[in-house]
């Protein structure tokens, strides 16, 4: 006799809010990029290493996911929060105190780099725990509208930059880290409330069902999740879709670089872009209830490349606005690409979640190459665009032919 189904409703609610907290400070750090390289002086190349930095942190998903796989669900998500909230605290202390020296802005990147250490614990609690709070065959959707949410803070984050941290304030690096020591105090209540609540684990939930169910799955999974090729070519993929996620807002202000009688700056328009994402991503939880997975990333794909194609024939901000158009199509590709990355894995789930999060180094090392390409007379802005043309078609790829490679159906 089977046993009744657990009620996973809170803890969703729990997850959601951290997706909330993921995307307000990784888009928090992206819109940054444009203040500090005047408040520390940078080339196009040392302003993309607040990226490098930043998603420099996935290098570490892999021991994490076996981490979580030892502490569980909970333990992470607090130790990540805890994590979060330390590294907001550490910017607001170092860069005050380091002030009028040449270490400032690598003690702003050092920090920013604990703060992602953190974001890297939450996310890899978040993808696993939203697939399998619920039935397998509607992940996507929940997936989906997760990262919804998700957007809906990397929509808010731009304008907390433009209305908060900057807010009119002379490009300087004593105006850098004011806010900072707020976030660091609002994340660590967070984290001590949810260690005081108790959330269900539901792995041992699921097995409990089994168990008790003379006719549970008897499938037979491999020994390692190492021996699921579509995992690593996930975490592939999802290192290329950084490239066009964080590529399009890291190369904006190039825009203005290039082009001076471009009105206002490029920080000015980055919530058109999370904003399209952002509209995109409530679309797709909804679509997704009539079209398959692959058919609509697909689709995505293939109308976010002729965005950026068409800003290559436009003039002036007619071009900007086709590039942050990609956004709107940009939206559900991350969430799509982890479902596919982690279909029949079964015990194999946290595992496969450390190593797709892996692929986010594409957002420590893509837009820093794109920076260079800037940076290069001879090349551009444009020749840094046209490489997003090669995450399109390696995603493609992976949606249609990679991720079915070793799968039963």
């Amino acid at each position: 006799m089977s046993q009744k189904k657990p009620n996973y409703l809170f803890p969703l609610i729990i997850v959601f809010i951290v997706c909330f907290l993921i995307g307000f400070v990784t888009t928090m750090n992206n819109s940054m990029i444009e203040f500090c390289k005047e408040a520390f002086k940078l080339t196009d190349t040392q302003g993309q290493l607040v990226n490098t930095f930043f998603y420099g942190a996935y290098f570490f998903s892999i021991p994490f996911a076996m981490m979580m796989n030892k502490i569980g669900y909970k333990s992470t998500l607090v130790l990540g929060l805890t994590v979060v909230a330390c590294g907001f605290i550490a910017n607001y202390l170092g860069v005050t105190a380091a002030l009028g020296t040449a270490n400032v802005y690598t003690i702003f990147l050092c920090c920013m780099s604990l703060v992602a250490l953190g974001v890297v614990m939450l996310q890899l609690v978040a993808n696993p725990y939203v697939m399998v709070l619920g039935a397998p065959e509607s992940g996507a959707f929940r997936m989906t509208l997760s990262q919804a949410l998700n957007s809906v803070a990397t929509t808010v984050a731009p304008m907390f930059i433009t209305y908060v941290i900057i807010a009119g304030k002379p490009k300087l690096p004593e105006n850098v880290p004011g806010p900072f020591l707020g976030l660091g105090i609002f994340t660590l209540v967070i984290a001590a409330i949810l260690f005081f609540i108790k959330l269900p684990d539901p792995d041992k939930d699921k097995a409990a069902e089994e168990e008790g169910d003379a006719a549970a799955d008897t499938k037979k999974y491999k020994s390692s999740v190492f021996k699921y090729p579509h995992v690593w070519l996930g975490a592939l993929a999802i290192a290329m879709y950084m490239g066009l996620e964080i590529g399009i807002p890291s190369m904006l202000p190039a825009y203005w670089k290039a082009d001076p009688t471009l009105p206002g700056s490029a920080t000015d328009y980055l919530p058109f872009y999370w904003g399209g994402m952002m509209v995109g991503r409530f679309a797709g939880s909804a679509i997704l209830a009539k079209f398959k997975a692959r058919t609509l990333l697909s689709a995505c794909l293939i109308l976010g490349a002729i965005c950026v194609g068409v800003s290559f024939v436009l003039p002036g901000m007619y071009a900007v606005y086709a590039m942050l158009a990609a956004g709107l199509f940009h939206s559900v590709m991350w969430p799509l690409i982890f479902n596919l990355g982690l279909q029949e894995l079964g015990p194999h789930t946290k595992s496969a979640s450390g190593i797709i999060n892996m692929g986010v180094l594409g957002g420590a090392t893509l837009p820093l190459l794109m920076g260079t390409v800037v940076d290069n007379p001879s090349l551009g802005v444009g020749v840094a665009i046209m490489m997003m043309f090669v995450y399109y078609i390696y995603v493609f790829w992976f949606c249609n032919f990679g991720s079915k490679i070793g799968l039963s159906k």
